[in-house]
């Protein structure tokens, strides 16, 4: 790997992933594929012992994804307002969104089954009160989750506390002006983060060889846009596409958006947790099967919806394009979703993650150009980068830049 402009400073970089090891000296990034019989910690220690007794524990720093990161569910008042900021923040943690609740469908809203880490109550500005009654408290009895944190009006926020037990009361995040105020809720959500690394055994023992804090690795890759132009030819507007074992994440320039939102972030992040081609393989099948236009890409790429059943090099192949051609259109205004990028003034496509180690270049660009010729009826293509070291999350590593 070359490390033109990462200066390291004889620090040792850790990212723990759903399916690798990556370790990273000065002398370049190593990558372990991982022992899944094995304790986490043991596994790493096992085959990365060497390197990391080289490094005080002060000289260590980890980003970890391999706990799934947090899920949550938000209940909001507005789509463009409360509902939207709150998402944003909560992305841009590194927290995964299970659904969005707006308050007053909250009655005809479906139960979600799984356990949620933090659910997120938001809506109105500080000069409104009388928002939530009596739905909201039936709606939690009915939902399994572990920690509720308010962010909306604080003419609310007594009313709330006394109603929901163990609800944690945060400064609001819209202002009067209707701006996001993103500090109060951004650094709960982190913390939380620890908890949950704390709770899961096989993580929390990575504080072993490190007295450094552990963040989620998309909040890690997020800290990198700004100057990943000091490693690879990126020209702006550009989108850094993140797929791996378990999840795909979009990273963007808030340039791609049109909104009304104003906050201090340039970059922000979308994540799709069942888009992943290892551990979430049968959600990216059923988002396939139930895609319009897959069947035409399938026969596109030769290949027949027998490879669903598939379990061959060729066949994972085929699920890592399948994987970007999803992720585009969920994203693009053939989707109505949480934001539609522009993606016809993009000027490059950065991608990183495992695909990087399964795709050629050219079976990437060939997905690109069958993505906008069909779903976009354009002939741009913009520039393919490929994060073929696999070490962009080293950019975003440096300790000064991830305080909260």
């Amino acid at each position: 790997m070359s490390q033109n402009n990462i200066s390291l400073n004889d620090k040792l970089l850790i990212d723990v992933g759903s399916t690798y090891f990556k370790v990273c000296t000065s002398h370049g990034v190593q990558q372990h594929f991982r022992d899944f019989n094995k304790d986490i910690f043991d596994d790493l220690t096992y085959k990365c012992g060497d390197v990391i007794h080289n490094f005080h524990k002060d000289d260590i720093h980890i980003c970890s994804s391999a706990n799934g990161g947090l899920s949550t569910l938000i209940i909001g008042i507005t789509n463009s307002f409360s509902l939207k900021y709150a998402t944003n923040i909560a992305f841009n943690s590194g927290i995964n969104i299970i659904d969005t609740v707006l308050y007053k469908d909250i009655q005809q809203t479906s139960i979600p089954s799984d356990l949620i880490d933090v659910v997120i109550v938001v809506g109105g500005i500080n000069s409104v009160s009388k928002i939530f009654d009596e739905k909201l408290f039936e709606y939690l009895e009915k939902i399994n989750y572990s920690n509720v944190v308010y962010v909306g009006s604080k003419n609310d926020s007594k009313y709330l506390e006394d109603n929901i037990e163990n609800i944690k009361i945060l400064p609001n995040i819209i202002t009067d002006k209707l701006h996001v105020e993103e500090e109060h809720l951004k650094e709960y959500l982190t913390n939380l983060y620890q908890s949950d690394i704390m709770g899961k055994e096989d993580i929390k023992h990575l504080y072993d060889i490190t007295s450094n804090q552990i963040y989620s690795t998309p909040y890690i890759v997020n800290k990198t846009l700004s100057i990943i132009d000091s490693k690879f030819k990126v020209a702006d507007p550009y989108i850094l596409i993140d797929i791996g074992g378990a999840t795909t994440d979009i990273h963007y320039s808030k340039d791609l958006v049109d909104e009304n939102m104003v906050t201090n972030n340039e970059y922000d992040r979308l994540v799709f947790k069942k888009l992943g081609v290892y551990k979430s393989k049968e959600s990216l099948i059923f988002a396939a099967k139930n895609n319009e236009f897959v069947y035409e890409l399938l026969a596109h790429l030769k290949v027949t919806e027998h490879i669903f059943e598939d379990t061959s090099e060729k066949a994972t192949r085929t699920l890592m394009q399948l994987a970007i051609f999803l992720v585009l259109c969920k994203v693009s205004k053939y989707r109505q979703a949480y934001v539609n990028l522009k993606l016809n003034i993009l000027n490059s496509l950065v991608f990183t993650g495992g695909i990087t180690k399964v795709l050629k270049q050219e079976e990437i660009e060939d997905i690109i150009s069958f993505f906008y010729q069909k779903i976009l009826n354009s002939q741009h293509n913009p520039t393919i980068v490929m994060d073929n070291n696999y070490d962009i999350w080293t950019l975003g590593m440096n300790p000064d830049k991830n305080k909260i």
